[in-house]
């Protein structure tokens, strides 16, 4: 990086000031705690804490889930929270605004609708109230719109028939999230296929909770970027399974990692556990993201340090992956462009004009 040594910032400033992508951060599981607070109070839900400072400590306590079923809990209080109109175009504003206040550039989020309805919010309302909260603010963001997977009742079905109905209106990708184990990306084929076949760009989960061959599998039901990904690090250390990960490489897939989430869903020990550094040197195209900065209370920029810090990645890798991930973006290529030509202005290698 261009500096004088004399007045160079430290390297966690500089990932700190580094402008940022975010591809995987979902909007239900990252809520200001001062704002879930006080929806709890205005909707006469129970809270875990009667303050702010306490509430935040009761997210810190309940982070280390150590189980993905575990961990999605917390998504009961949120989304009760959450369940009017009002409440959900508030929370993606400030998702938007706090994603920009952290460097971001560009910024995608994903939601999914339909878990509004028996709160009494319609999937159609919930996703215009959510498209109207991210388009008040500047930063150029999108939303992606998950289907549960472990739901066999039409509900995905009526989740891509919305994404299908959006895109091109603040609706950029699909996605299937919820409890991986057991609920395959193959077990929605056909839904699946009407997305892809409607040109809905596709990011699944995939990988986490359940075997690296499930990457794949996403990738052959049409996904071009995954969630997480990371039990193909599993992979890369089996000779007999190191091919999954030159199929991922041949393929260009992307993924989305997560890894402080990651340690808190149980997926890794910790940071230096996880697989992120031997993914990248091995080839895989990837990223770092927050997936849920209220559950894990991890932050863009904190996530940027803490990989730096703990999972023996450089400043070089984060602006390569930074890259990486504007490149894999869905929304459209001059606002890639843009975040890039933001990356090459941290960099030194273009004058602001």
């Amino acid at each position: 990086m261009p500096a004088d040594a004399t007045s160079s910032p430290t390297p966690e400033a500089r990932a700190r000031q580094l402008p940022k992508v975010l591809l995987h951060e979902h909007l239900d599981g990252g809520l200001r705690v001062a704002t879930l607070l006080e929806l709890l109070q205005q909707r006469g839900l129970p809270s875990p804490a009667p303050d702010v400072p306490r509430l935040a400590r009761w997210f810190e306590a309940h982070a280390f889930a150590h189980s993905l079923v575990d961990y999605l809990k917390g998504f009961d209080l949120t989304v009760a929270a959450m369940a009017t109109e009002t409440a959900l175009e508030r929370v993606a504003f400030e998702a938007a605004e706090d994603a920009r206040a952290d460097g971001a550039v560009l910024a995608e989020f994903r939601i999914a609708p339909l878990l509004f309805e028996p709160h009494g919010v319609a999937a159609e309302a919930a996703v215009e109230a959510l498209l109207a909260g991210l388009a008040r603010s500047p930063l150029p963001s999108g939303l992606i719109l998950c289907g549960m997977r472990q739901q066999f009742d039409g509900q995905v079905d009526r989740t891509a028939d919305l994404a299908i109905r959006y895109l091109g209106q603040g609706v950029v990708g699909f996605d299937l999230a919820g409890p991986e184990a057991g609920f395959p990306p193959s077990a929605h084929a056909a839904v699946l296929r009407r997305v892809r076949d409607a040109g809905v760009p596709i990011t699944l989960h995939a990988g986490e909770a359940d075997a690296a061959e499930r990457v794949l599998e996403a990738a052959d039901h049409g996904a071009v970027r995954i969630g997480h990904g990371v039990r193909l690090g599993d992979a890369l250390a089996d000779p007999a399974r190191r091919h999954l990960v030159d199929a991922v490489i041949a393929r260009g897939l992307h993924l989305e990692v997560c890894p402080t989430s990651n340690v808190h869903t149980g997926a890794f020990a910790s940071l230096a556990a996880h697989p992120i550094r031997a993914l990248w040197r091995a080839g895989v195209s990837c990223s770092f993201h927050t997936d849920n900065r209220l559950m894990s209370l991890v932050s863009l920029a904190q996530e940027a340090q803490n990989v730096l810090r703990h999972c023996g990645l450089s400043l070089d890798d984060l602006e390569a992956m930074t890259r990486a991930a504007a490149a894999a973006s869905f929304l459209p290529a001059p606002v890639r462009a843009a975040a890039c030509d933001a990356i090459d202005l941290w960099a030194g290698r273009q004058q602001p004009v």
